[in-house]
């Protein structure tokens, strides 16, 4: 059995976004359920503190009794013992935004991630908002180093386009020239696409939110508003 994964394009925690988030909270089996907000990405410029107090507030806003912050802003906090089990334990891990790179990196191979993949073989919500978002794929462009790097791969053959609204859309051309086999995920801000469970053959997705999103192969694109549903595997 394997959980659900939540993309989202940026500026989380707000307005339409309740739309998926209360969906994750129901496939994470309800408001009782363990929620854990991972604000690592947003410690580089030390606003992990803001960002993870910002995602519990959120989701307690939409009625969740049993959010926290689990506080795994380096690569020691990513293999602490405590932090790891806790995170075990969770049916919806939320990643926000903030520093893909210091994101991947911190994660990569520590005990915290895989403690995140297996509560996500249990059927947990794998969460992630721009940078979190990013990282969840197998390749994601850092905006730090102009280039497409390694991400996490819980989802193969992917690379997401946050904020593609405003900026993300001026990467589709670059990346497609660069990993043309990849599938280009463009997510506009405050919408996100959830894994909604499995189709006949492959993965339903819903987008929902305040935008569209857009998927990218061999650089044609086809654009899904919020409230349609579509089966992906983003195999080549």
């Amino acid at each position: 059995m394997s959980g659900y994964i939540l993309l989202e394009g940026g500026a989380e925690f707000g307005g339409l976004m309740s739309v998926p988030d209360r969906r994750a909270l129901e496939l994470a089996g309800g408001l009782e359920s363990a929620v854990s907000i991972i604000p690592t990405a947003a410690a580089p410029d030390n606003n992990h503190q803001r960002a993870g107090n910002n995602g519990v507030r959120w989701f307690q806003s939409l009625g969740a009794r049993n959010v926290s912050v689990v506080p795994v802003i380096d690569q020691v906090s990513a293999s602490d013992l405590q932090l790891a089990e806790q995170l075990r334990h969770s049916r919806l891990i939320y990643l926000p935004g903030g520093f893909p790179g210091f994101l991947a990196e911190t994660l990569r191979g520590s005990l915290c991630w895989q403690a995140m993949l297996e509560a996500y073989e249990q059927g947990a919500v794998l969460a992630g908002s721009s940078a979190g978002a990013m990282v969840l794929c197998q390749s994601y462009f850092d905006p730090a180093r102009a280039q497409l790097t390694e991400g996490l791969n819980l989802l193969p053959n992917t690379c997401v386009l946050p904020h593609h609204n405003a900026s993300g859309r001026n990467w589709s051309r670059l990346l497609t020239g660069q990993a043309p086999d990849l599938v280009l995920i463009g997510i506009d801000e405050r919408t996100g696409l959830l894994d909604d469970g499995p189709g006949a053959r492959k993965r339903s997705w819903r987008v929902s939110g305040q935008g569209n999103v857009t998927l990218y192969r061999q650089g044609q694109p086809v654009v899904y508003p919020a409230g349609e549903q579509f089966d992906d595997t983003f195999l080549p």
